[in-house]
């Protein structure tokens, strides 16, 4: 089992900056891929930004691309996700995933993860 805490959310500014963090424990962090997704109310679940075990790709929604890194520290068992210039559309609940994987490769669907976290509200006010 893998157990994924996520931190960071919080009420911001349009224009302003988060950083969400995912910290994991249970198993060996560097085996696996992880990921970002959110959801807002009344809407569908939505990929927002992969990384591969490695750090060494990563992959985003066109939304939050050019706004958005995603990134990892393997020594800390932690994920990131830096949300710059933040947007009212950006307001959800932030979750972040993983997947035992050491391909390199990202995953970009729900389905594809086997753990998630409890969530992390992010409200950007307009």
């Amino acid at each position: 089992q893998v157990q994924l805490v996520e931190s960071g959310g919080g009420l911001v500014q349009a224009g302003g900056s988060l950083r969400l963090s995912c910290a994991a424990s249970g198993r060996t962090f560097s085996n696996y891929a992880m990921g970002w997704f959110r959801q807002a109310p009344g809407k569908e679940r939505e990929f927002v930004a992969a990384i591969n075990w490695s750090g060494a790709r990563t992959h985003y929604v066109d939304s939050v691309k050019d706004r958005f890194t995603i990134s990892r520290d393997n020594n800390k068992n932690t994920v990131y996700l830096q949300m710059n210039s933040l947007k009212p559309d950006d307001t959800a609940v932030y979750y972040c995933a993983g997947r035992y994987s050491t391909a390199t490769i990202y995953y970009t669907t729900g389905g594809q993860y086997s753990y998630w976290g409890q969530g992390t509200q992010v409200t950007v006010s307009s």
